[in-house]
């Protein structure tokens, strides 16, 4: 980009702040506009895996690695499979040196990245109400509470519910059909030792093969999030009859939902110290994309929202943003950077979310006993991942070169 243009990121969760930490690094600086408080105000929920080929790629762009690796657990990276009556059914333990997806919690990913931005990027308590577009690719912004602003360029990583997203398409999420209820152990390792070992360093997947699945992830801080999730519809609180905001009224209708699971993991129903967190899982149309209109774009959820199997979420969103940065800086027109950006991102992004998606149906599915539900190749997955890295870097750097080498002016001699 050759000339200054006015940056707006709406949205500061993982994608927003990673675009305007390489944008800076760039030399460009954006403005990033956010509905929150302040960047702990709420709870981010828990912990992920950043893969080697997409949000670490993401960090080392942004020049961040060594501060993500302060805080990443690697042996976080260990996942365990059971069935309902607590036999283990598969063990994956990462070996020796891999480090294709080590664990974060989401709080510590986002509070690391705002950290990283220079102050006042960020403006906080700035919910968007309204966009306008202006003509030319600019757009004023409008957010609760009378402020405004105007862009040249509007990037929405505002999430599931976008603001930005009806300037581009009237795609809306749609619920899967699939509910789950997000409960936190504290302080497990001494207060709840049964449930610390059945987690172990990492994941618990369980699930009876008629829809309902229990899914334990260790946090930092001895900390353990707990996902109680089973096939409902969207209100099933209502036709239940269960007040979820009453912690033992929930408690009862679990132990009546999950009557056929084993005394072995009934603590990880019922032992947790936080109430239950309503949590739907919901999904853009896949594969999503858009006609390019001048001055706006989507980055992260707001882009491509996606079941959260595969963990490909926040992945996408940070190599959204460093992506789009690199094309800001390399493109000489905003419109042909948000072209570069959206043409690598609609294919990626659109096979990731299909596989997501049907891998969270296959989950929740009715299967009969001898036809269990497989759980993926771990060991595999993290060989791909770092494959996929290698071959990421191996096209950028071709790229690059031939950048240089490309003539310049109105041709050579022949």
């Amino acid at each position: 980009m050759t000339t200054p243009s006015r940056i707006a990121i709406v949205g500061g969760g993982p994608a927003g702040l990673m675009c305007a930490r390489v944008l800076q690094g760039h030399g460009i600086q954006p403005v990033v506009f956010d509905a929150d408080a302040t960047v702990d105000s709420r709870d981010p929920g828990g912990t992920l895996d950043l893969h080697a080929d997409a949000g670490q790629i993401a960090l080392e762009d942004a020049g961040l690695m060594a501060a993500f690796r302060a805080l990443a657990r690697v042996e976080g990276q260990a996942k365990t499979r059971r069935d309902h009556h607590g036999t283990v059914l598969a063990e994956f333990t990462p070996a020796e040196g891999d480090e294709a997806a080590p664990e974060i919690d989401r709080g510590q990913l986002r509070t690391m990245l705002y950290e990283h931005l220079k102050p006042g990027t960020v403006r906080w308590g700035h919910k968007l109400v309204h966009l306008t577009p202006l003509g030319g690719g600019a757009h004023r912004l409008e957010f609760a509470g009378g402020a405004s602003a105007e862009a040249d360029l509007v990037i929405g990583a505002d999430g599931a519910w976008s603001k930005v997203r009806p300037l581009l398409t009237d795609a809306r999420p749609q619920y899967l059909g699939v509910h789950f209820l997000d409960a936190r152990f504290d302080d497990v390792d001494t207060r709840h030792p049964e449930v610390a070992a059945i987690v172990g360093d990492g994941h618990m997947f369980s699930t009876d093969g008629n829809g309902r699945a229990v899914i334990v992830q260790r946090n930092s801080n001895g900390v353990v999030r707990g996902y109680v999730a089973f096939r409902a519809e969207l209100d099933w609180h209502v036709t239940a009859r269960v007040d979820v905001t009453d912690r033992d009224a929930v408690r009862s209708h679990l132990v009546r939902e999950f009557s056929e699971w084993s005394t072995v993991m009934r603590p990880l129903i019922t032992d947790n110290d936080s109430d239950y967190v309503q949590r739907g899982f919901w999904a853009l149309p896949a594969p999503l994309t858009w006609d390019h209109a001048p001055g706006v774009t989507l980055i992260g959820d707001a882009a491509h929202l996606m079941a959260p199997f595969g963990g490909h979420g926040t992945n996408l969103a940070l190599l959204d943003g460093a992506e789009l940065a690199h094309a800001i800086k390399k493109e000489s027109s905003l419109d042909d950077a948000v072209a570069r950006y959206e043409a690598a991102m609609f294919p990626r992004s659109g096979e990731l979310a299909v596989n997501s998606n049907t891998a969270l149906r296959r989950f929740f599915a009715t299967t009969s006993p001898d036809a269990p539900h497989l759980p993926p190749d771990h060991a595999r997955e993290h060989q791909n991942y770092q494959a996929r890295a290698a071959e990421y870097r191996r096209r950028r750097a071709e790229e690059d070169q031939e950048k240089v080498c490309a003539p310049s002016g109105p041709g050579l001699p022949t």
